[in-house]
């Protein structure tokens, strides 16, 4: 499941931060209007912008009265500063909004297009504000739609504050404006979910809650670096071929290829994940949820993983015992389950399954990369996990990733050593694959195993259980 957060009821104890508001609208308004205005100019000046439509868009209504949900983004767009009520929150808003534009505008600028229908003459009240509408908007600025993008923006920041009846009436609303844009005529059909994208990137490079893209992960500075490198190479590699593929090797139109971007986007978040974000870059809070906005950008590369991962054990029990009430295994269907009490989510990639999430407080997510070693501290942070989900549930308990081959056997070999089950690495790495043989744990694994064994937490904890060392 994905979520932005719980929404939170706007207090009226809290003040609205007018201030911060209106420096940020001081600063986005003007942007808007020089940057979107020099782009239509200089998509006006060029000899030839190519336009992009199917051809069932020609029978597409000209709605003349949607022209007032079109117009009420702009309203919508500065109410939207009234909301937050703490100044982290405002300015989120504020750098999402920025981003929107940023993103937007350099599309235009890189790939101009242009609305290829011509709108018959308006009159009334609905052709008065279509008239005003071209006097400041040009036929250009398609791809992606910044009305869209903005929407996408707008409608997490209302649908995360208003509660009852109003955030059911704003999603109404803003799902009235999605349509608005080809309803009046402004947009052509794949200038939409161009623009979806473009305004959950936003989302995602700007959270709610977590570590901000924009931030480097303390692992990905110093540990493994070369594996990252390459990991990161490889999802990058793969997102230029996904676009390289529909683009020419099996000639499909402008407009198809356009259509991939969303793979494409998805396997160079990816990419950035393992390059700079860390797991942190998947968004998967401690519930076991994503963001939304991750939730929904990373659908393709999940979908690849998830087959990928059925695969890879097709033939191999899906978990296996290893000691006490500890099973090994892949992330586990909604069948495969319901035979365990507790879970230890280890998947990064993976929001965690209703079934899963069920199971709080038996249910503990620690997101990590897949095929990067963990550090000798997450894996006294990963195995001290497990140690206190045992004390908590005496059921079955299912430790598990994407196939049960590294992290997760990482994570109970470090449960094995730090509970005193075993004396030595080597111990826990014989009884881990005893029980589960398809287990691959590398040197470099192995040797950040031995390390957690000096750390002074782990110690510690051997004193604590033994008090007479």
């Amino acid at each position: 499941m994905a979520r932005d957060t719980v929404p939170p009821l706007v207090s009226s104890q809290q003040p609205v931060l007018w201030g911060r508001g209106l420096a940020w609208l001081a600063l986005l308004a003007p942007l808007f209007f020089i940057s979107y205005n020099y782009a239509n100019q200089y998509a006006a000046s060029l000899p030839h912008v190519p336009s992009v439509a199917f051809s069932w868009e020609a029978f597409m209504p000209l709605l003349p009265w949607t022209i007032v949900p079109y117009w009420s983004i702009d309203l919508l767009y500065g109410l939207a500063f009234m909301l937050p009520r703490h100044a982290k929150a405002v300015d989120t808003l504020g750098l999402r909004l920025l981003t929107a534009q940023l993103i937007c505008i350099a599309c235009f600028m890189l790939w101009p297009l242009h609305f290829s229908f011509t709108r018959p003459e308006l009159d009334g009240v609905f052709g008065a504000m279509f008239d005003a509408l071209m006097g400041f908007d040009k036929p250009y600025n398609q791809a992606p739609s910044l009305h869209i993008t903005l929407m996408v923006v707008l409608w997490a920041c209302y649908g995360r504050y208003l509660t009852g009846w109003w955030r059911w009436l704003v999603h109404a609303w803003f799902a009235l404006i999605g349509l608005s844009v080809l309803t009046t005529w402004q947009h052509h059909f794949i200038d939409v979910p161009t623009g979806l994208l473009a305004g959950l990137l936003c989302l995602w490079c700007w959270p709610s809650h977590g570590a901000c893209p924009a931030r480097k992960s303390r692992q990905a500075q110093v540990l493994f670096a070369n594996k990252r490198r390459k990991m990161a190479a490889c999802y990058g590699v793969g997102a230029i071929l996904v676009l390289a593929f529909m683009a020419g090797a099996i000639g499909l139109q402008y407009y198809s290829s356009l259509l991939l971007l969303w793979p494409s986007l998805a396997l160079l978040i990816v990419a950035l994940n393992y390059l700079y974000c860390g797991a942190d870059g998947f968004q998967k809070g401690a519930d076991g949820e994503q963001s939304l906005a991750a939730y929904w950008l990373l659908l393709p590369y999940r979908v690849g993983a998830w087959i990928n991962s059925r695969l890879w054990t097709k033939h191999q029990d899906p978990s296996n015992h290893i000691l006490a009430n500890i099973y090994l295994g892949r992330r586990p269907s909604v069948m495969e389950l319901s035979n365990f009490q507790g879970v230890l989510d280890l998947c990064a990639e993976f929001p965690a399954s209703r079934n899963a999430r069920k199971m709080a407080p038996y249910y503990a997510s620690f997101p990590l990369l897949d095929l990067v070693p963990l550090s000798a501290m997450q894996c006294w942070q990963v195995g001290n996990t497990l140690r206190q989900l045992k004390q908590q549930q005496p059921g079955n308990l299912l430790v598990f990733c994407a196939l049960g081959y590294s992290r997760s056997a990482t994570a109970v070999m470090a449960w094995l050593l730090i509970d005193g089950k075993v004396n030595s690495v080597e111990q826990a790495l014989a009884l881990v694959q005893q029980g589960r043989p398809q287990v691959v744990i590398k040197p470099a694994q192995l040797a950040q195993l031995n390390l957690m064994c000096q750390l002074a937490e782990f110690n510690g904890r051997k004193c604590h259980d033994n008090p007479e060392q």
